[in-house]
């Protein structure tokens, strides 16, 4: 007879659950229901553009890529992006569901309270809008995930005469301001990890985006905001894409987490990585972080720099796009501290007491209180597991990677712990189904026999050096389940090309842990769609490696990413016709980040893909044009593009701006077609193979040998034909120096121009 299981909740957690728990074991083993208090599935990831009522954006960008969310089983679309957004990450969910059904989905019924019994089953009571209900089950999985309530300082008023929110509930600057009486002030970010710098970044783009887009300001005077954040110490903030190769004068570029999560960079058996981290150990990580992207952040702000003491702690980590050239551009401003109280429009901030006025509105990237999530199990359980309102990182203490309790074996966890990951999901899942269905396998016995999980997180709740992630180390724990499952790691697809340890990459992801993916059986209980789509997992992430390694894929993204801000511009225009003449041109260009327009553009086109709108910028050229032979002929000269970054397209492009609007777009200038390194570039010198190889010596010779990513392209004006070339010199991620240069043609026009753009 079917055993029958409880899940609360339907988000990623108990959907993988419900999943494992009816298609991985023999049919009829069990009869799963899932109560969801929300009225539809998703948990914390919206399955709309609109949705108002989450805990999440529908717009924002995940910060792992989706070959990290993913699940075994399921593959995303071909059409889907590399970073899908909240909304995207929902529909995942929805399909997932649809391929692998059989739960009863309960949606808009929220479990109050779950009595364990004295034959261990459980008595469930559930309220809804038709009352209160109850029913018993043999199992209770608890799947509701880590973000219980917003936590709400004590020393910030939940009411005020300004706006205040907690990061959560932020949709948009019209909205969030408009309760506000102020034209103008400081919009204040509470909060320095993770989602602080998510907020204050988004928030920023915002209010970039409001200043500077064509047609009506969606607020009064934006121009007259700015953005101060209070973070309490530093944390190294990685961009989107990153470098395999980061010492590479022309350095590829992958979604952040396939470097991270190469394992050819580690020895084996892992060891966790995180939790207690030592003085060595911090030095350690800080220095791997810091050769990611080649600063200690001082450049762009004292605030932000990470060196001396800070070298010897445990290293903060966050995601973001936007957020450092922001704070270089002087939109964000950081102070470091503690906001230590709040009255009229003034801030203080401990231990220096410095004081903020004119605050125009407030944002709470403070957290979660966990503690909800398990507000239903009765004291005696929460007694058992430790429960702890007082530790939100390590609320509870549960066996083997926060998965269960040796004294309750018809309780299970799935994803309760910080920032889960969902192949460690996927994994938890199949331990407690293993743990369920028996009987034990010597592996899992010694794994089980062995684990210091609780031990450890009590140890951890009292530890001054613990991890900004206390289970944070996800190739570890990765490893930790599929030995104690007995799950093979299958192989990667095929080889890539060596990185400079002269190994090929060896990325892990959910689909490398598949039983699907290490075996040929056909069982009855594994469907032969569900390897297909193992499979389709696995392809994915091997062509996206290959694409970024072998032909300069996501460069176009990680310099439009990089150009955010303002650039010293020294520019020569050597003419050959004297109608024309010969000069120097010195001053500024700024990149101004904006929401995508439509100008120019077919209807059928958006820059962001499917996913909502993307980004693009307003170049403001300005300075001063001074003549090589007639030093007295010197003027002011400005001018106007846009720049777009086509996601679906990767591809960067150049638009003139309208003469009789220059904050519009007009038409297509050029698109830049960036020429592929060969493997010489490891050393330097980017060479290339075939046709290519003199114009590219050539144009090293123009750029005097530094290297870098070349980029060329071409526009006919009429009869002036303009032959366009770039190159970007990186240090990691970051963008340095750029080149741009054109060489013109025409019946009346004999000229080049060689500029240098430099911070």
């Amino acid at each position: 007879m079917a055993k029958s299981v409880c899940i609360v909740g339907a988000g990623p957690s108990g959907l993988v659950a419900a999943k494992t728990l009816l298609h991985d074991v023999p049919a009829g083993t069990f009869k799963v229901t899932v109560f969801e208090a929300q009225p539809r599935i998703g948990g914390l990831w919206p399955i709309s553009k609109d949705d108002k009522d989450g805990l999440v954006h529908p717009l924002m960008v995940t910060n792992q890529s989706r070959h990290t969310v993913q699940f075994s089983d399921l593959a995303w679309q071909d059409t889907d992006p590399q970073f899908p957004r909240a909304w995207q990450v929902g529909r995942y969910l929805e399909r997932y569901l649809h391929e692998y059904g059989g739960a009863d989905i309960r949606l808009g019924h929220k479990v109050t309270k779950a009595d364990l019994q004295d034959d261990g089953s459980w008595k469930v009571t559930i309220q809804s809008d038709t009352g209160s209900e109850t029913a018993t089950f043999d199992y209770l999985l608890v799947g509701t995930g880590f973000f219980g309530k917003p936590i709400w300082p004590d020393q910030i008023p939940k009411e005020a005469d300004i706006p205040i929110i907690h990061s959560s509930k932020y949709r948009d600057l019209k909205s969030f301001l408009a309760k506000s009486n102020n034209r103008g002030g400081k919009i204040l970010i509470v909060g320095g990890q993770m989602s602080g710098v998510e907020i204050a970044a988004t928030i920023a783009t915002h209010l970039s985006s409001a200043i500077n887009s064509p047609g009506e300001k969606i607020v009064d005077s934006p121009e007259k905001y700015s953005i101060h954040h209070i973070v309490h110490r530093p944390s190294w903030v990685f961009p989107l894409f990153t470098s395999p190769k980061p010492a590479a004068s022309a350095p590829p570029f992958l979604p952040c987490d396939l470097p991270s999560y190469n394992l050819a960079n580690r020895p084996y058996p892992l060891t966790n990585g995180q939790g207690h981290i030592s003085i060595d150990a911090a030095r350690v990580l800080n220095s791997i972080y810091q050769s990611v992207i080649s600063t200690d952040q001082s450049e762009f702000s004292a605030e932000t720099k990470i060196d001396g003491g800070w070298l010897d702690e445990q290293p903060f980590v966050a995601m973001s796009s936007w957020y450092m050239d922001f704070v270089r551009s002087g939109l964000i401003k950081v102070s470091r501290g503690r906001l230590s109280s709040f009255s009229g429009n003034t801030a203080t901030i401990s231990p220096t007491n410095e004081q903020l006025p004119d605050i125009a509105a407030i944002v709470l990237a403070t957290g979660f209180d966990p503690s909800p999530s398990v507000s239903f199990l009765p004291p005696s359980v929460l007694d058992t597991i430790s429960h702890s309102p007082s530790h939100p990182n390590l609320p509870v203490a549960l066996a083997f990677h926060g998965t269960y309790h040796p004294a309750l074996p018809t309780l299970g966890f799935v994803g309760l712990y910080r920032s889960p990951y969902w192949g460690v999901m996927e994994m938890q899942a199949r331990l407690i189904t293993r743990l369920w269905t028996g009987p034990q396998t010597p592996a899992l016995q010694q794994a089980l026999a062995e684990d210091d999980s609780i031990a450890r997180t009590l140890a951890l709740r009292e530890d001054p050096r613990t991890s900004q992630f206390p289970m944070g180390d996800y190739p570890f724990l990765m490893q930790e389940f599929a030995r104690a499952l007995s799950i093979p790691l299958a192989p990667p697809l095929g080889p890539t090309p060596p990185l400079a340890t002269g190994k090929p990459m060896d990325i892990l992801t959910p689909a490398r842990y598949s039983p699907l993916a290490a075996t040929t059986d056909v069982s009855s209980s594994i469907s032969s769609k569900a390897r297909d789509e193992v499979s389709k997992n696995l392809r994915a992430t091997h062509d996206t490696v290959l694409a970024g390694l072998t032909r300069a894929r996501f460069v176009a993204a990680a310099v439009f990413r990089s150009l955010l801000g303002e650039w010293r511009l020294d520019r020569t225009l050597n003419s050959r016709l004297p109608s024309h003449p010969s000069g120097r041109f010195v001053g500024t260009a700024r990149f101004l980040l904006r929401e995508a327009t439509a100008d120019g553009l077919s209807p059928s086109t958006s820059l962001g893909g499917p996913g909502g709108p993307g980004l693009e910028y307003l170049y403001v050229e300005d300075g001063t044009f001074t003549a090589r032979d007639n030093p007295g002929l010197s003027f002011r000269a400005t001018r106007r593009y846009v720049y777009r970054y086509d996601e679906g397209r990767d591809v960067l492009s150049v638009w003139f701006a309208r003469t009789d609007d220059a904050m519009r777009a007009d038409y297509l200038f050029h698109e830049l077609e960036f020429l592929i390194p060969d493997e010489e570039e490891d050393t330097g010198e980017a060479v290339a193979t075939g046709a290519a190889v003199e114009e590219k010596r050539e144009r090293r010779g123009r750029g005097k040998g530094k290297g870098g990513w070349l980029a060329k392209a071409s526009h006919l004006c009429v009869e002036d034909l303009y032959d366009v070339h770039y190159e970007f010199a990186f240090s990691a991620v970051n963008l340095k120096e750029w080149k741009l240069g054109y060489s013109v043609k025409g019946p009346k026009k004999d000229y080049t121009i060689d500029g240098v753009y430099s911070r």
